[in-house]
């Protein structure tokens, strides 16, 4: 198993979607096995007899999902305590502001430090950083790693704030 288990890591681009998404997912998850011309007998019996067959089925169809969600992705943010770092994913780089709130008692994740950001944008308080960088090799692996370090995806408001404010 433990062999199995490494190049189940080795082999996946992504990661496994949650069982809760493969729920979500079910009737998609369905037509993907039927383009791989397995029915729904044939599942169980692959999920019984050969469940090691049937993960990687699983894992193939998570790589597919991740790939169609991470080809659309335009936008993301990861906020935390004190930074933000939101990004846009334009087609040939990320682009990226990033804020420090120098005010130890405030906290951007919630309403209260938010608002008061939005009050101190300007002030001597906030520092700002704008940065872009070409894509590795992978593009859409490039938007997974930022969502694996915790940006989440978004449709770009607050980004775009930021583009008009800094203009």
């Amino acid at each position: 198993m433990l062999l199995h288990g490494l190049f189940y890591f080795c082999w996946m681009k992504y990661k496994r979607l949650s069982k809760e998404q493969l729920e979500e997912l079910h009737p998609e998850f369905i037509n993907f096995l039927a383009t791989q011309s397995i029915t729904a007998a044939e599942w169980d019996v692959l999920k019984k007899e050969k469940p090691q067959v049937a993960e990687e089925e699983i894992d193939v169809f998570s790589d597919l999902i991740w790939e169609g969600v991470l080809s659309k992705v335009e936008y993301l943010e990861n906020i935390s305590e004190m930074h933000m770092h939101l990004f846009h994913l334009t087609e040939k780089e990320m682009k990226l502001f990033s804020v420090k709130v120098l005010n130890p008692e405030i906290d951007l994740r919630t309403q209260e430090g938010f608002g008061w950001f939005k009050r101190n944008f300007q002030s001597d308080f906030v520092e700002y950083l704008t940065a872009s960088k070409a894509y590795g090799t992978d593009k859409n692996l490039d938007k997974f790693e930022l969502i694996e370090q915790g940006a989440v995806i978004t449709k770009g408001e607050l980004y775009q704030w930021f583009e008009q404010i800094m203009e």
